[in-house]
């Protein structure tokens, strides 16, 4: 008598929720430690180019764990691999808290990126319960449950660093979200894939993305030029994201609680142009001119970025900022940090220019981030037949992850080696090149 039944259109709440509720866990949990990892590497004494492969392993990882795990769960069911997943995410956690090393670090990112597969199994599970007509309509819960966890992760952030001053308690308080998640999936998911529909016979058998099925949709006119502006795009993107808090780092004096306030600032910007915008936009003006501009943004951002005056905070002051950060790295390990590996700004030139350029800056970047992937793949759905959808998207799926592998060690380099500023001037000046590639190649 206590069950709900579902809307005239199908809904089922009751179905759908668990799994917002644990992408939204597991988001939080994840966000918590965004803003932080560089500091993690930096009090190691890693150089920028050692900071951008720590970022790297995990996307690295992915695109060996996640085919597989998807793969599994078509054969064996969601929630094992659900559970396994979300696990092996919580352990991952207390690595990082407990790492005494650099290498433990790492160590830590590449098991989260093997078998840390919980969103895109969870989008899995949820298209397992929806049909067609209301397919969008989950998929939006699980975007908005990914966007309020960009939001609060940061906070958590913010508020635990404030509190304790110590680098190992935000991994411990994702660790604690990890198996808040595995209590969720433990006792409020249900099986989405009965025995009868998994594995070879069953009625969602698995597309694989070899490189077959790649070469063929690089070679498709229709839409080889979209997976290659989705593929560029990601890399410069994805290059200022895991330089960003080494670069504030660098130029602004800024810590882990300034970072997550950044972070906080980008999540609220993305969430109110997945919300209220991109779909009046896209309506208004067609995914293409949409796209455009989100490109046109991205330039303006990171030229922005590239130029952001050296000028720290107002309360910086460099000695305790060093001594800072080793104590933030202390936990029961008793870590001996050696020398910093990042440059910190001198004292003497303090105040708000840099902290209001560089936030300046953030308004077009996390815009032209809200705007250009939804863009990019709703072209490509159009291009390719209904039966093709999910190769297309898998595909384009699949140029992220190695964008987002090697756009790090790529950025950390030429961070390392022209400084700064060079690895943003170098992604604007790419961007603004896109911007014209795309006006003149894509069509309508």
């Amino acid at each position: 008598m206590t069950e709900k039944i579902p809307d005239s259109s199908g809904f089922d709440f009751n179905r759908v929720l668990p799994v917002f509720a644990l992408v939204f866990v597991d988001v939080l949990g994840l966000t918590v430690i965004l803003p932080l990892l560089h500091l993690y590497a930096a009090a190691y004494g890693a150089s920028p180019a050692e900071i951008g492969l720590v970022v790297a392993s995990f996307p690295l990882a992915q695109l060996i764990g996640v085919p597989v795990m998807g793969a599994l769960s078509d054969r064996f069911g969601r929630k094992p691999l659900l559970l396994i997943s979300q696990i092996t995410t919580f352990i991952s956690f207390i690595m990082l808290g407990m790492a005494s090393s650099l290498t433990l670090i790492i160590l830590s990112r590449v098991l989260d990126g093997l078998f840390g597969a919980n969103i895109s199994t969870a989008q899995a599970a949820l298209s397992d319960i929806t049909d067609e007509k209301n397919r969008a309509r989950g998929l939006g819960l699980i975007g908005a449950a990914f966007g309020l966890g960009f939001i609060f992760g940061p906070i958590t952030a913010l508020i635990t660093l404030e509190i304790t001053d110590n680098l190992a308690i935000p991994a411990f308080t994702a660790a604690g979200y990890s198996f808040i998640s595995i209590l969720l999936t433990l006792f409020l998911f249900k099986e989405t894939l009965p025995p009868e529909k998994r594995g070879i016979g069953g009625t969602t058998p698995r597309r694989i993305l070899n490189p077959a099925t790649i070469g063929r949709m690089l070679v498709n006119p229709r839409v080889n030029i979209l997976l290659v502006l989705m593929f560029a795009q990601q890399l410069i993107f994805f290059g200022f994201e895991a330089l960003m808090g080494v670069f504030t780092l660098s130029r602004l004096g800024v810590l882990g609680q300034g970072n997550a306030l950044f972070f906080l600032f980008i999540g609220g910007i993305l969430v109110l142009i997945q919300v209220r915008y991109i779909g009046k936009w896209t309506q208004r003006y067609g995914e293409r001119k949409v796209a455009i501009f989100a490109l046109a943004m991205f330039a303006i951002g990171l030229l922005l970025v590239a130029t952001t005056p050296e000028q720290p905070h107002l309360f910086y002051v460099q000695r305790n900022a060093e001594y800072d950060l080793r104590e933030q790295i202390a936990s029961a390990t008793e870590a001996i940090v050696g020398d910093l590996g990042v440059m910190l700004p001198p004292d003497g030139n303090n105040g708000i220019m840099g902290v209001v350029w560089f936030a300046a800056a953030l308004i077009p970047l996390s815009i032209g981030a809200g705007l250009i992937r939804p863009c990019l793949n709703s072209l490509m759905t159009k291009r390719v037949s209904p039966q093709e959808y999910g190769t297309v998207l898998g595909v384009s799926a699949s140029f992220v992850s190695a964008a987002d592998a090697v756009a790090p060690i790529l950025g950390g380099i030429i961070f390392q080696t022209f400084g700064g500023g060079m690895p943003f001037l170098l992604g604007g000046l790419g961007m603004a090149g896109l911007v014209v590639a795309s006006w003149v190649l894509v069509k309508d």
